[in-house]
């Protein structure tokens, strides 16, 4: 199954290289999603992954939902239906209700977790009619890390350790209420599961020692998040390391964090570490990165076709996952348009051929991957970025909203038709 996805942001960005961007436009999906469910539906694409913005629904947070907030899904999700495309719903791409951040410190309070359940639990009472598979956070990693570590992502803090581990817990925690409380509202036979941009851990060469080396740095560099979900418990290694700033946690929250889940979602780009067997504790180590590492048009995306392979087999393998989706697979390019006006994407078309050889080597020897979808469908605002970084394979020209299918749009039309990667 090969799937084809896309994003629509509608807060303001950031200043960046002295020129404000503004994401309020974007692509104007609000407006078009008619004409890019056609764009979807020419690609012979079946199943289609979206979010759903929660200030939308809930505009502060909490209390009273907003009667219209779901009017615009519930027309793309009869849309992409009357068109023969699944939907595939995502609650939380980042998007906070602002009143949650300024009340109570978004994540870093559990009243946010608490406020995120009530909401997936109305949302998904009304959608799952219609919408039988529902992602609950998109890369908790990320939008903690760069949101209250970094300062990099809103809302721009840059907590101390044990202060962001607490809100990194209170995620972890928001997931399993969602679930609960999706598994309560929902229509009986939804499925539901995270998204996540796991810690991928790569062997730095396939041999036993290797192979389970990267087993071990994979639960132990994902402890913090994907591996509290999965287990339901915290690591004796993320506890040890995190000392006296390990989150507080109630015997309770776990259970609760630990619900069970359907599938689970990996986002997968680049390989974040290279792993080496090691005779000292903890029996790995992590190898830097040569300064001629290759990478794609966006500096942080490296180019490691197979970690697609690795990063599912040893997350099967660690945690006895039986379904996994890869939610999001892809790369920003130049994608400049020529005097003829195309887009040779030359290089997005060579970055997915290997990475979905390699995918494909996985499902061959039964790793347990059942979908695979495409960032993205066209050109977006991509956060920090703004309209700099383009991972569309439809260009997107934000003056005039038109869409121009690139090459790569071409190439991936061709592997659906045929479920087969060309030479």
């Amino acid at each position: 199954m090969l799937v084809s996805r896309k994003r629509v942001v509608k807060h303001r960005g950031q200043l960046r290289r002295g020129v404000e961007y503004y994401g309020d436009r974007a692509n104007d999906h609000y407006h078009r999603y008619k004409e890019d469910v056609r764009l979807i539906r020419d690609l012979g694409v079946k199943h289609y992954r979206f979010s759903i913005a929660w200030p939308r629904i809930f505009p502060d947070g909490t209390g009273a939902p907003n009667p219209k907030g779901l009017d615009f899904y519930n027309r793309l999700i009869d849309e992409l239906l009357a068109n023969g495309i699944e939907p595939y719903a995502t609650l939380y791409h980042w998007d906070l209700p602002q009143a949650l951040q300024d009340r109570v410190g978004g994540w870093q309070s559990s009243d946010t977790s608490k406020a995120f359940a009530d909401y997936a639990g109305y949302v998904t009472g009304r959608l799952t009619d219609r919408v039988k598979t529902v992602f609950t956070l998109n890369e908790a990693g990320r939008f903690v890390n760069f949101g209250y570590g970094w300062g990099i992502d809103a809302p721009g803090l840059k907590l101390p350790t044990a202060e962001l581990n607490q809100a990194r817990h209170h995620v972890a925690l928001g997931h399993g209420l969602a679930v609960q409380a999706i598994r309560s509202q929902a229509r009986a036979g939804t499925r539901v599961g995270p998204a996540e941009n796991i810690a991928a851990c790569v062997p730095a060469f396939d041999t036993p020692e290797n192979v389970r080396a990267a087993e071990m740095a994979t639960r132990e560099l994902n402890a913090g998040l994907l591996g509290v979900m999965l287990e339901g418990k915290y690591t004796d290694g993320f506890l040890e390391y995190s000392g006296k700033d390990a989150p507080k946690f109630t015997a309770d929250e776990l259970k609760i964090i630990g619900s069970k889940n359907d599938f689970v979602g990996l986002n997968i780009y680049a390989p974040q570490f290279y792993i080496a067997a090691s005779d000292k504790a903890p029996g790995w180590s992590v190898l830097p990165f040569p300064g001629s590492f290759p990478h794609m048009n966006s500096e942080w995306l490296r180019i490691g076709p197979e970690t697609i392979y690795w990063a599912p087999r040893l997350a099967a393998k660690v945690w006895n996952i039986e379904t996994i989706y890869i939610s999001e697979n892809g790369t920003s390019s130049e994608d400049k348009v020529h005097a003829d006006g195309k887009v040779y994407d030359l290089d997005r078309i060579m970055f997915l051929r290997n990475y979905l050889r390699q995918l494909h080597r996985a499902v061959a020897e039964g790793v347990p991957v059942r979908g695979y979808f495409l960032w993205s469908l066209m050109d977006n605002f991509e956060w920090i970025f703004g309209y700099e970084k383009r991972f569309g394979l439809y260009h997107v020209d934000f003056d005039t909203q038109r869409r121009t299918p690139k090459l790569s749009a071409a190439f991936y039309r061709d592997v659906v038709a045929r479920n087969a990667i060309g030479v």
